[in-house]
């Protein structure tokens, strides 16, 4: 890479952590904890937010921000469940950016417990981009092998929290769950590890309770 190309990459990541930062303590004060799921295309972010919808909407509020190359089908998935959704379209771009955030920022109510932000499906170039979130969550399902952590090990060293998903394909799939959090846990040994099924509707509970406990810290914080 030229110099001149890395000079641009520097601003470019620096104006967007500005950006983030903002998002981040304007949503902090207003109590509004905010969750960037990263994962690869098919890995099951939309079908985990579903599940994590019909668990919180009775008690808590929240709404999410989708991102995709193009089309609106995730996020119409998301609001057919009842909870606000808005659809990022980025025309060709592998990630969301916090500027593109900031463009929602005004719509997101001010009353919301939780605000998720469901990434480009990619792996590599979301892991650079901070969109102003308090817990980032990479997401590894099962059909993708267990080598992820090692092959791409930005999107788990910058993340809180690993969710498997799929769990369900254990049994007929040659993943070695010992392995994928063995290596996931030396790369980052403070990622939090949560094993999911949105089809079996297993392990949604414990990842709730883990964004129900920072929501309370964040309160706590912003006191």
């Amino acid at each position: 890479m030229k110099k001149k190309e890395v000079l641009v990459l520097e601003e470019l990541l620096g104006s967007n952590k500005k950006i983030a930062s903002e998002i981040r303590e304007k949503l902090g004060k207003k109590g509004i904890l905010t969750i960037n799921l990263l994962g690869s295309p098919g890995a099951g972010k939309t079908s985990l937010l579903e599940r994590i919808a019909e668990r919180l909407k009775p008690d808590y509020k929240m709404a999410v921000i989708e991102g995709d190359i193009e089309t609106e089908r995730d996020a119409e998935r998301i609001r057919a469940k009842g909870i606000p959704a808005w659809q990022i379209i980025t025309g060709g771009a592998c990630h969301l950016e916090a500027k593109m955030v900031g463009k929602i920022f005004p719509e997101i109510p001010a009353d919301l417990d939780f605000l998720f932000i469901e990434n480009v499906g990619n792996l590599v170039c979301p892991a650079s981009y901070d969109l102003g979130e308090n817990i980032r969550c990479v997401l590894l399902s099962i059909p993708e092998g267990d080598d992820k952590p090692k092959k791409y090990p930005k999107a788990f060293t910058t993340s809180d929290c690993l969710v498997i998903s799929k769990s369900d394909l254990l049994p007929v799939l040659p993943f070695n769950l010992e392995l994928a959090q063995k290596e996931a846990l030396q790369i980052n040994p403070k990622l939090e590890i949560f094993n999911t099924s949105a089809l079996k509707d297993s392990g949604i509970n414990e990842l709730i309770e883990y964004f129900l406990s920072a929501l309370h810290k964040l309160r706590q914080k912003n006191a």
